[in-house]
């Protein structure tokens, strides 16, 4: 049985191809190539191989759900990469997610003053003026369209779709759809009735999509992050991120049926229903409590990411006293052509996990730099990744527009670090404190499992682009 459906998968592999070969022979960006195609199917099924050994039940695996979940993200990033209808249509959107920050800007301004909160300005970009509102702003935003029923709405279609091509069960597909516009802790919310009779393989489920995917209050702090006070690249960074956070929901279920797959099929309810949970008793009320949920957002992401930079610099600083007293600083300059200075966290992330980016696209010449974004993403968090991600960028250590930029772009993605485990286990336990216990014992493999449905939207990204 395994072998059989092994084969269907390979199938839909060699479709994928035979799909992404054509659109390709027809770009005329460097290095594009059947190298680069054959790299990144080797990095899917060294992604998929991970979580296949990794699962707890290996002969229970739905191979047809994996090649449908593999089918939906190729076809989508097909569609939005290399099909010019559906790519104006998405280059228009995040056209207009743009224009939207620049209109939310002005009640910036009108707080800090335009001297503070122009980027070209004396201060130039600062992080917790041009970015930090913006969370704000989104959160609020989010809870105005969810009280008005539009965020469910388009959530149930995303849902329907999962549901019907990978037989999910309804609060599965809604939960996963949510998180492409909502953070971990907030998604759920659709699904609050159902998590209380949740098994393991749903809640995990759960988890899994809520570390994979991106929320849309901090989705807009990546595209300034990255795009600067270029709106032509901030467009360009968030039709990538729009595009990443719809192939990270199928992404997240192909993943977390595999290591934890789904045994009682009987038992699952397949009707999707729409989460009845208010944001506020009316309209106002609503906004004020996405605006102080905002706010505790944006609080947690300048404190993290204080501490965790501080801690970085202080851990790097006795790493690189070591290197001194033990002299292999100079040997580590030398070796790395004085990319890296000496005994550094960014030199052990990127050599730890340099075979990781190569699998999933990352030009030789990056290896080492996509390492050490990989590694930060991981052991630290995505905001402090895509903050050294810029650095590259305006350096000129990754080029802008490059297919490393774009693969980094897609794998720095999602919540997927060692805090989210926490925060997970804090925040879906309050609204089923039964499932406290399961959230615990899962934390690592949701961890596991949001990192490989991250790193596998990277790798197809990085064989169409």
């Amino acid at each position: 049985m395994v072998k059989k459906y092994s084969f269907r998968l390979l199938l839909v592999l060699i479709a994928c191809f035979t799909l992404v070969s054509p659109a390709l022979s027809q770009t005329d960006g460097p290095g594009i190539s059947v190298e680069v195609i054959g790299r990144g199917l080797l990095g899917l099924v060294f992604l998929l191989f991970i979580a296949y050994l990794f699962s707890n039940n290996r002969k229970a695996i739905n191979w047809r759900l994996v090649g449908a979940g593999l089918f939906i993200q190729f076809m989508f990033a097909l569609g939005v990469l290399k099909v010019d209808v559906i790519h104006i249509v998405f280059e228009w959107i995040s056209e207009q997610f743009v224009a939207m920050i620049g209109v939310f800007h002005k009640g910036t301004e009108f707080v800090f003053g335009t001297a503070f909160a122009d980027p070209s300005g004396p201060w130039g970009f600062v992080f917790a003026i041009q970015v930090l509102p913006t969370i704000i702003i989104f959160s609020a935003l989010s809870a105005l369209l969810y009280y008005l029923g539009i965020l469910q709405l388009i959530c149930y279609g995303f849902a329907w779709v999962l549901s019907k091509s990978m037989k999910l069960s309804g609060a599965e597909s809604m939960s996963t759809a949510a998180n492409i516009f909502l953070g971990q802790t907030e998604a759920p919310l659709m699904v609050r009735p159902y998590l209380p009779k949740m098994n393991r393989s749903e809640i995990l489920c759960v988890m899994i999509g809520g570390m994979a995917n991106t929320a849309g209050s901090v989705l807009s702090a990546y595209v300034q992050m990255l795009g600067g006070t270029d709106q032509h690249a901030q467009a360009f960074f968030a039709l990538h991120m729009l595009a990443q956070s719809i192939m990270s929901a199928p992404a997240a279920v192909v993943v977390s049926k595999m290591l934890y797959p789904q045994t009682d099929e009987d038992a699952i309810v397949r009707d999707l229903q729409v989460g009845k949970e208010r944001v506020g008793s009316n309209l106002l009320d609503a906004i004020s409590n996405g605006t102080t949920d905002g706010l505790k957002l944006a609080v947690n992401v300048a404190a993290m990411l204080i501490v965790f930079t501080a801690l970085v610099y202080l851990a790097d600083a006795m790493m690189f006293k070591i290197g001194n007293w033990t002299g292999i600083n100079g040997a580590i300059a030398g070796m790395t052509n004085n990319v890296y200075d000496g005994l550094r966290l960014g030199f052990l992330f990127g050599y730890l996990f340099a075979p990781v980016a190569w699998l999933i696209g990352t030009p030789s010449h990056d290896m080492l730099a996509m390492g050490q974004l990989l590694g930060e993403k991981t052991m630290i968090n995505e905001f402090y990744a895509y903050g050294t991600l810029a650095k590259m960028k305006a350096n000129n250590m990754i080029a802008p527009m490059s297919r490393s930029m774009i693969i980094a772009t897609y794998a720095l993605s999602g919540f997927a670090n060692f805090a989210s485990i926490g925060i997970q286990i804090g925040g879906i336990s309050t609204l089923a404190p039964n499932q406290r216990q399961n959230l615990s014992e899962l934390g690592m493999r949701a961890l596991l499992g949001g990192t490989i449905a991250c790193l596998m939207t990277a790798a197809i990204a990085g064989m169409l682009y």
